[in-house]
């Protein structure tokens, strides 16, 4: 079956926090441009899902929800067949949302004042989540070669072996530099929290999404000592562009930290609810979805490449981090000398463009931009003449 990938629903006045975002920049509808920023898709939702939830409507009384066994046998089928991790239904803890996990981890698993290591630039919300909450973040900065983003590991041994030094927080695929980690680097990683009893939270919400040629690791499948180490977070979420549908698993192999876990997230919430209609879509993505997810990741592949080569060609000053995984291309344009301020003011004003500014992942990222190549690829190709016009040599 071919999908449509052409479609473009805007999103103004429907609450979407990154269109509404360009709106406030004085963007019109009659300009037909979209928003690069936040990591949803700007594909139309799958009709598989969206046929299982209206005939869910259909019969279903939308009372109050938890997860059955088939959403959770149905998930670990996925993890099996997709990645090649025999996860077990017993492990799965549901989550309105990844973010919302590392939070309760941070706060499940750590004091006030200790230390929570993150790799760094990284998703923004894992510093507010450490920092929000009193602990120390101890920054391992990755290491930029130009083309990729590697991890330091003498950086990392040294600064897990504080006595004070308590969790770190992963992000794989990496977001925003793009890397999947190899198994090697992931198995490296975990031996040093292992020997140094720092727990890993394993954010790998966007596991599904990998360019040709490179393989997700699910942390936890690594050894039976890594899985007792870690809790790993899923979704289908970025997958299948259901992000609004609030639906996350959270994998806890050891049985202690998944009670504790559990014990901490009802201090919150009590009586935890799960959204009804977030597991039917679920169900139906996973059953039924691997080939839109293919063909879906087939344009964002086709969008990166034709980004790399106009970007080569035209704005060679512009480096761009080779994406191995997620939809989401990391630029660096310190190259033009401009300050990060200016940067945005040329992007919104000139450019008509909207990424997300490298800054908010850190100050690793000034200079950089996070692009969202999950669009058609007309928009990514009148993006790139909006961007020669602003950037090329004849212009400035």
């Amino acid at each position: 079956m071919n999908y449509d990938f052409e479609t473009v629903r805007k999103r103004y006045n429907s609450g979407s926090f990154k269109w509404d975002e360009m709106a406030r920049n004085g963007v019109k509808p009659s300009e037909d441009i979209i928003p690069f920023s936040v990591a949803d898709m700007e594909f139309v939702t799958a009709p598989e899902i969206v046929e299982a939830i209206k005939s869910e409507l259909d019969v279903s009384i939308m009372g109050y929800a938890s997860p059955t066994s088939e959403y959770l046998e149905t998930v670990c089928e996925w993890l099996r067949t997709r990645h090649q991790w025999n996860a077990r239904p017993e492990w799965i803890l549901p989550s309105h949302g990844i973010v919302d996990a590392f939070f309760t981890a941070v706060r499940t698993y750590t004091r006030e004042g200790e230390g929570v290591i993150l790799n760094t630039p990284v998703y923004y919300p894992m510093y507010s989540a450490i920092e929000s909450q009193g602990r120390k973040l101890v920054d391992n900065p990755l290491i930029n070669t130009g083309s990729r983003y590697e991890i330091d590991f003498d950086d990392l041994e040294r600064k897990a072996a504080d006595p004070n030094t308590k969790m770190l927080i992963l992000c794989s695929p990496h977001n925003p530099c793009g890397r999947v980690w190899t198994r090697d680097e992931l198995s490296r990683l975990g031996e040093i929290c292992l020997r140094h009893g720092v727990l890993v939270v394993s954010d790998e919400i966007h596991f599904d999404l990998l360019m040709p040629g490179h393989v997700h690791t699910v942390f936890a499948s690594i050894s039976d000592e890594i899985a007792n180490n870690c809790v790993v977070c899923t979704a289908p979420s970025k997958t299948f562009n259901i992000a609004g549908l609030q639906t996350s698993n959270i994998f806890i192999p050891n049985a202690e930290l998944r009670e504790k876990f559990l014990r901490s997230l009802m201090l919150s919430n009590p009586h935890p609810k799960c959204n009804i209609l977030g597991y039917v879509a679920s169900m139906a993505a996973y059953k039924h979805c691997a080939g839109w997810l293919d063909q879906a990741m087939s344009v964002v592949d086709t969008n990166r490449k034709i980004i790399c080569g106009f970007v080569a060609r035209e704005l060679p000053e512009i480096k761009i981090t080779d994406l191995e995984g997620t939809y989401l291309l990391w630029l660096d344009f310190n190259g033009l000398g401009l300050g990060f301020k200016e940067l945005e003011r040329i992007n919104h004003t000139e450019a008509r463009l909207f990424f997300d500014e490298g800054c908010m992942f850190g100050k690793a990222g000034e200079g950089f931009e996070r692009w969202n190549i999950a669009c058609p690829t007309r928009y990514v190709e009148e993006a790139l003449t909006r961007l020669k016009g602003a950037y090329g040599k004849s212009s400035r």
